[in-house]
C-alpha cells in the first residue's frame, strides 16, 4: 500500500495534475495507492479572502468567486475528454453554486463564524479531489473518491481541529479493508466533528491528513510531493546555493518546519513519529530525484552538525518587563495563560536570567490582540509601576540554525553570531533550548535574505566567501580592475575559496545593478542600459539589495564620491578606494572614517592612495602595530612626476612628456594635481597620519616649481599650452641639474612634525638618483630602522598596478 500526497503547486492546473496522474499510474502498477490532494494552488487563499470580503459587505467577493469557478471549469475541460465532461461539469457547478450561496449568506448577515469559514474553505479540497478522481477514471484507472470527512473525526475547534485518533484510525482501516479499488483519492485538510460539522486541520493540513492515513494503516513509507526536490539546507528561493538534505531526523524536520520551512507542515510528523514510518519529500516535476528522507535514525553521511537554516517572517516581538517581575512566582503562568486564552501561538520565548523581562515572538497579525490582553491582565501592576506596558516591535523575523548533533560541537553559536555581526545584522533576541537542537534569533525582516545567505555560507559552502562589489568609476583603472577580476575568478574560487562578484557599477552617466552578479563579459553593453547615475541612488540601491559582504570600490578622484564613505561604513559596507581625497581631507574626517570602520566592523582600505600597488601603507600599519615608531620619512611619491622628470631632456620637451604621461594614464585626469604637488601632499599627509601623527595637508610646506601662469589655467588644453609657453623655464631647470650631475625629483619629507614637498636636485650617491620610469620609493626611518631605513620601491603609477592594488585590498577583506 502506497500513501502519497500532492500539494497545491502540484495540482495548480491541468498540466501539473497530469504530472501527478503519471506518478499515480506508475505507483498503482505495483500496489494500491491512497492519494491525498490539496486544493488547486492558491484557491484556499482565494476562498478565505472571498469569505472575509463577503462578511465585510465588500462585493469584490463575487469577482473572486468568478475566478475560482473559471479555474475549476477550465481544469475539467483540459483534463476530461469532451465525451465525459458533462456530468463532471454539472457536479462542479452544483458545488460552486453551494459555495456561492454560503458567501451570499455571509454578505447578507455581515458576519463570518469559524464554523462557516471551515465549510467555505473545504470546497477547495473537495473540488480538486473530485476532479482528479474523474481524470484518473477517464484514463482507465480503477479509482474511487473517499470523502475525508467520513473518515477523520475531530472536535469542534474550527480552524485547527483536534483529531480523535481512536475513532479515525478505525474508520480509515475499515474503509481500506473493504475497498477493492486500485486507487483511492481523498481530499486533504478537511474532516468532520462528532456532531457532523465540517472542520479543517489548520493551514498545511493536507500534509497532516496524509500522515493520519499513513499512521492508521501503518505503512512503511509516506511520500509528499511538492514543487521542490526535498527539504533544503535553506529556502532555495532566497539562498541559491541551498541543497536538498538527503537524510534528516524527525526532530530536525520538526524544528525546521516550525521555523518556517514551508515544504513541510510541522504537525505532519506527529502521527507517524512513533510508527517508524519513513517520510519522503519529493518533487512532482522531477519524480526520479531522491528528495529528502525523514526517519528516526537517518543515514547521515556528513560531519556537519548543522542540518538546515530556516526563518519565519512577519513576527512581532513583545517585551514585558518591570521590577515587579523579579522573584514573583506565578508571573510567567499568568502571562502565558492570558496569551493562551486568546488562542495566540507563541513561536519564540526568551527570558533574562534576572527575571526582569520576558520576550515573546508571535505572528504580527496577532500583535495588537496580545498587547491588549497583556495590558488588561496586568493593569493593576502597571498602575503600581511594578510592570511596564507591553512593548511591541513589528517587522521582525526569526532565523534558526537546526541540527541534531549541535550539542556535541563547540563554537557553533559563536560562528553564527560572529558571521551575522560582520554583516551588520542586529540581533534583537536569542533563544537556545537545553537540547541544543536549534539556535534561534530575532532580527529585522529586511535582513533575512542576507542573514540566510551569510549563515549558509558559514555552515554549508565549503568555507567559500562571497564578496559583492559595487564599483564606482570604470575609466582606465576601473576597466583594468574589472579585467583582473574576470581573469582571476576561477583561481580565487579554487585556491582562496573566494567568490568575487560585481553586483553594481556606475560611471558619471549611468549605474547598473544585478544582485546575481553582473556578467563581466557584457558589462560594457549592460552599463549604458542602466538608470541615471546618482551618488545617493547608488548607496540606496546597495542598501536595498542588502547583500552579505558588500564592498564599495571607488576608482574615481571625485570629492563628492569621497564624501559618501561615512554612509557606507555606517551601513557596514566595506570601502576600498584609490581616491586620496577622503584620507587627506581634514584630520577629523580621516579619524571619523577610521573610527566608523572599527565601530561598524566595515573594512576601510586605501593601499593604493600611496604607491599604487606597492605595499607601502600595509607595511607601515604593520610597523606601527608591532610597536615601532616612525621618526622620519623621505619619499618620491609621484610615479607620474618621476616618469615626467625621467623622460624630460634636450630631445623631449617638458610639455610633450606631460602629454605622454597623461595618455598612458600615469597622471590624474587633471595633470595639474600631480604637477602642482597637491597629489604628493595628499600622499604624504596620509603616510604621516598612518604613522600615528596628527597633521593637516595645509601644514605641509610646498614650493611649486610651476610658473604662476601655469597654475592659473582652468582646463587641460590651456595648461599644456602654458607649459609650451614656458619652455625656456623648464629647460633651464633641466640644465641646472645636469650641470651639477644631478637628477630632478619631487621629494616628500617628514621629520619632527614638520613636512615639506619640493623639487630637488638629487646627487648620484642618493637612493633616489637611480629611480627609473614611473617608480616610487619610500624610506622609513624608525626606532628599529634607525641607521638603515626600511626601503620600499617599485612601480607607483599606471592603471594596471593601481587596479592590482585595489584588487589586493578586496582580497584582504575576503581573507579576514
Amino acid at each position: 500500500m502506497n500513501v502519497i500526497k500532492f500539494g497545491g503547486t502540484s495540482v495548480a492546473n491541468a498540466q501539473n495534475i497530469s504530472s501527478c496522474i503519471s506518478i499515480i499510474k506508475q505507483k498503482s502498477e505495483k500496489e494500491s495507492v491512497i492519494v491525498i490532494v490539496s486544493a488547486l494552488g492558491g484557491v484556499t487563499d482565494l476562498l478565505l479572502t472571498a469569505a472575509i470580503n463577503a462578511s465585510e459587505k465588500t462585493e469584490t467577493y463575487k469577482e473572486i468567486m468568478q475566478e475560482v469557478e473559471t479555474r475549476h471549469l477550465e481544469t475539467v475541460k483540459e483534463l476530461i475528454p469532451v465525451a465525459g465532461q458533462s456530468s463532471v461539469l454539472s457536479h462542479v457547478k452544483r458545488e460552486l453554486n453551494r459555495l456561492e450561496t454560503l458567501l451570499d449568506g455571509c454578505f447578507l448577515l455581515g458576519e463570518l463564524s469559524e464554523r462557516t469559514k471551515d465549510l467555505i474553505l473545504s470546497f477547495g479540497e473537495a473540488l480538486s479531489s473530485y476532479i482528479i478522481t474523474e481524470a484518473l477514471k477517464a484514463q482507465g484507472e480503477d479509482t474511487a473518491l473517499a470523502d475525508s470527512r467520513e473518515l477523520i473525526q475531530t472536535n469542534n475547534r474550527f480552524g485547527k481541529a483536534a483529531v480523535n485518533f481512536a475513532v479515525t484510525n478505525k474508520l480509515i482501516f475499515d474503509y481500506i479493508e473493504e475497498t477493492e479499488h486500485r486507487v483511492t483519492v481523498m481530499p486533504g485538510f478537511i474532516a468532520k466533528s462528532a456532531d457532523g460539522h465540517t472542520t479543517t486541520l489548520g493551514r498545511g493540513g493536507s500534509d497532516y491528513t496524509a500522515a493520519i492515513v499513513a499512521a492508521a494503516l501503518e505503512v512503511n513509507t509516506l511520500e509528499i510531493y511538492t514543487d521542490v526536490s526535498g527539504i533544503f539546507t535553506a529556502n532555495p528561493k532566497m539562498v541559491k546555493l541551498a541543497e536538498p538534505i538527503p537524510h534528516i531526523t524527525f526532530e530536525e524536520a520538526m524544528e525546521l518546519s516550525h521555523f518556517g520551512a514551508k515544504v513541510l507542515y510541522a504537525p505532519t510528523i506527529q502521527p507517524i513519529l512513533n510508527k517508524d514510518i519513513t517520510l519522503y519529500i519529493k518533487n512532482t516535476f522531477e519524480p526520479d530525484a531522491p528528495g529528502s528522507a525523514i526517519s528516526k535514525m537517518p543515514e547521515v553521511k556528513s560531519d556537519n552538525p548543522i542540518r538546515g537554516i530556516s526563518n519565519i517572517d512577519d513576527i512581532t516581538l513583545i517585551t514585558v518587563e518591570g521590577p515587579g517581575m523579579v522573584g514573583v512566582s506565578g508571573f510567567s503562568k499568568r502571562l502565558f495563560d492570558v496569551i493562551g486564552k486568546e488562542n495566540i501561538n507563541v513561536i519564540f520565548i526568551t527570558q533574562a536570567s534576572s527575571e526582569h523581562s520576558i520576550c515573546l515572538g508571535i505572528l504580527e497579525a496577532e500583535g495588537k490582540k496580545a498587547e491588549a490582553a497583556i495590558n488588561a491582565e496586568f493593569s493593576y501592576e502597571m498602575e503600581q509601576r511594578k510592570i511596564y506596558p507591553a512593548v511591541l516591535e513589528n517587522g521582525m523575523s526569526i532565523i534558526a540554525v537546526v541540527g541534531e548533533n549541535m550539542k556535541n560541537h563547540q563554537g557553533l553559536s559563536g560562528r553564527m553570531f560572529s558571521s551575522l555581526g560582520k554583516n551588520n545584522i542586529n540581533i534583537r533576541a536569542i533563544a537556545q533550548g537545553a537540547s541544543e537542537r536549534n539556535i534561534s534569533a530575532v532580527i529585522d525582516k529586511k535582513d533575512v535574505k542576507k542573514a540566510l545567505n551569510t549563515l549558509h555560507e558559514t555552515f554549508f559552502e565549503d568555507a567559500t566567501v562571497q564578496l559583492n562589489l559595487y564599483v564606482m568609476g570604470v575609466g582606465n583603472v576601473g576597466k583594468k580592475f574589472i579585467e583582473q577580476i574576470q581573469a582571476q575568478a576561477k583561481y580565487l574560487k579554487k585556491n582562496l575559496k573566494m567568490n568575487v562578484r560585481i553586483a553594481g557599477m556606475a560611471n558619471s552617466r549611468t549605474m547598473y545593478f544585478d544582485e546575481d552578479g553582473i556578467d563581466l563579459k557584457k558589462w560594457q553593453e549592460l552599463l549604458p542600459q542602466g538608470e541615471k547615475s546618482d551618488f545617493k541612488g547608488f548607496i540606496s540601491k546597495i542598501k536595498e539589495l542588502n547583500l552579505r559582504n558588500s564592498i564599495f570600490v571607488d576608482n574615481t578622484a571625485n570629492h563628492d564620491v569621497a564624501a559618501t564613505y561615512a554612509q557606507y561604513l555606517k551601513s557596514s559596507i566595506g570601502v576600498v578606494t584609490c581616491n586620496k581625497v577622503a584620507c587627506s581631507s581634514e584630520y577629523e574626517n580621516y579619524k571619523l572614517l577610521k573610527n566608523l570602520s572599527r565601530q561598524y566592523n566595515a573594512p576601510f582600505l586605501f593601499e593604493t592612495n600611496v604607491g599604487a600597488g606597492l605595499p607601502i601603507i600595509d607595511t607601515l600599519k604593520n610597523l606601527v602595530a608591532s610597536g615601532d615608531r616612525v621618526k622620519k620619512i623621505q619619499a618620491v611619491l609621484s610615479g607620474s612626476l618621476n616618469f615626467i622628470f625621467n623622460n624630460f631632456n634636450e630631445d623631449n620637451p617638458f610639455d610633450e612628456v606631460v602629454q605622454q604621461a597623461m595618455a598612458e594614464g600615469y597622471t590624474e585626469p587633471d595633470p595639474k594635481i600631480d604637477l602642482s604637488g597637491i597629489d604628493v601632499k595628499r600622499k604624504l599627509v596620509i603616510l604621516i597620519r598612518e604613522s600615528g601623527y596628527k597633521m593637516e595637508i595645509d601644514d605641509i610646506k610646498t614650493k611649486s616649481f610651476l610658473p604662476d601662469e601655469c597654475m592659473a589655467t582652468t582646463n587641460n588644453a590651456d595648461f599644456i599650452q602654458s607649459l609650451k609657453d614656458n619652455k625656456d623655464y623648464f629647460d633651464n631647470l633641466y640644465n641646472q641639474a645636469k650641470a651639477q650631475y644631478c637628477k630632478l625629483k619631487v621629494v616628500a619629507s617628514f621629520k619632527k612634525n614638520k613636512a615639506s614637498v619640493s623639487l630637488q636636485m638629487i646627487p648620484a650617491d642618493h637612493p633616489f638618483y637611480n629611480l627609473e620610469g614611473k617608480d616610487n620609493i619610500v624610506l622609513f626611518y624608525t626606532d628599529r630602522y634607525a641607521d638603515q631605513p626600511l626601503l620600499i620601491k617599485g612601480a607607483g603609477a599606471g592603471a594596471d598596478v593601481t587596479a592590482s592594488g585595489i584588487f589586493a585590498d578586496v582580497i584582504r577583506i575576503g581573507n579576514r
